[in-house]
């Protein structure tokens, strides 16, 4: 069995990540040692991150992370689509998305691979995206959560909106993608039991 680890190294996407680390002493008439203590700032689209549809306040349907299914993001069942888009190769369309399928989603679970081996950080920003025959598609076919390094345009076309309003959940920045050598893994989406709508996540698939 191989097992991935999809998750891109934490960063701050709207200002650096704050990791503040303190040392407290704990003594007893026991015992004495050191204690860690870390205070973390940072905004939820940190490395990669999971956006629930209340990310967008006219689309929330009142999930968050800690009211999330459990068994929706633990060892799914998940299609992956694959292709090579470059840089500035513009949309990506419902016809790009059935042929990279082969038909239709087998799973209502998706990983879009649309840069092959490139990672979303080697092209230029926004210049391979999903339109709007490219998000029908995918709702249409029954797609609930969407993994995908690729989304929006340049020019703010409503991908996530239009998503969202259709109860697609969906996971930004994954890396290494071109890495997975199967049409269907078993995905594993890990983050913190908050009540919020956006925040950090490691993604892990194995097969």
């Amino acid at each position: 069995m191989t097992i991935l680890d999809l998750t891109m190294d934490f960063h701050g996407e709207r200002f650096p990540a704050e990791i503040k680390r303190e040392e407290m002493p704990l003594q007893s008439g026991l015992t004495k040692y050191t204690g860690i203590i870390y205070t973390i700032t940072h905004d939820g689209m940190s490395g990669t991150y999971i956006d629930f549809p209340g990310h967008i306040a006219e689309t929330d349907d009142g999930v968050r992370a800690d009211t999330f299914p459990v068994e929706d993001i633990y060892r799914v069942q998940t299609q992956v689509l694959r292709m090579h888009r470059k840089s500035g190769s513009g949309a990506v369309t419902a016809a790009d998305l059935e042929a990279a399928a082969g038909g239709k989603l087998t799973a209502k679970n998706v990983i879009l691979n649309a840069l092959g081996d490139l990672e979303p950080n080697d092209i230029e920003n926004r210049s391979v995206y999903l339109d709007d025959s490219a998000l029908d598609w995918l709702i249409d076919n029954g797609c609930k959560l969407l993994v995908s390094d690729i989304y929006e345009s340049q020019a703010l076309h409503g991908v996530f909106l239009k998503l969202f309003a259709a109860g697609v959940t969906t996971v930004c920045h994954p890396v290494h993608l071109g890495k997975i050598a199967a049409r269907e893994v078993k995905m594993t989406i890990l983050f913190s039991k908050l009540p919020i709508t956006q925040l950090p996540c490691r993604l892990i698939v194995e097969y």
